[in-house]
């Protein structure tokens, strides 16, 4: 049987960060933002390890990490853009709570990231700002190598041109419907 627990998966820019504590405060859960747990559990930015020690070494901690927050009830999770891209961390979504995609078209996702300096180093090296050509490129690219994994969600919601508080209205009817109007849950 699943926990009362909600994943939040999405490419970068999405939503899920924004839309996580709301959601959660919305329905009364609590909140973790996965990629926030770890850089507070190892005083580093998500971006610092992956340059100083490699992808594989933050997938290890993010799936320890996973690990321990899927055993939580009544939260809601907002993951990394990558996590659910492996199949262990994927099973273990899966298991324990509901996960649901909020889906941003590249196009937007451009449009949220274009000046965001945080973005991650993954995205794009160097000091030299990428065209947007090049930059809709690599969006694209990473979507072709993730939308296996995004199309697994239990639910998927489109955040292109939806106001916040709309997104958090149909996230929670989701919890209502799956968590407190079925028979079985109390």
């Amino acid at each position: 049987m699943k926990n009362n627990l909600i994943y939040l998966t999405g490419f970068m820019a999405s939503g899920k960060s924004t839309i996580g504590p709301i959601l959660a405060n919305t329905v009364g859960w609590n909140f973790y933002d996965l990629d926030k747990v770890i850089e507070d559990e190892t005083n580093k930015s998500v971006r610092s390890i992956f340059e100083e020690f490699g992808e594989n070494y933050f997938r290890d901690i993010e799936t320890k990490t996973l690990t321990r927050l899927s055993e939580l009830q009544n939260h809601i999770i907002s993951l990394g853009g990558g996590t659910v891209a492996n199949n262990n961390n994927l099973e273990i979504i899966k298991s324990s709570g509901y996960l649901i995609y909020l889906e941003s078209s590249p196009e937007e996702t451009y449009k949220r990231l274009r000046f965001k300096r945080d973005r991650p180093a993954f995205l794009f090296d160097g000091d030299e700002e990428p065209t947007k050509s090049e930059f809709l490129e690599k969006i694209n690219s990473l979507l072709d190598k993730r939308a296996k994994f995004y199309n697994q969600a239990d639910f998927k919601i489109n955040t292109d041109n939806c106001m916040v508080g709309k997104t958090v209205d149909k996230l929670a009817a989701i919890i209502q419907k799956e968590f407190y109007d079925k028979p079985d849950k109390r």
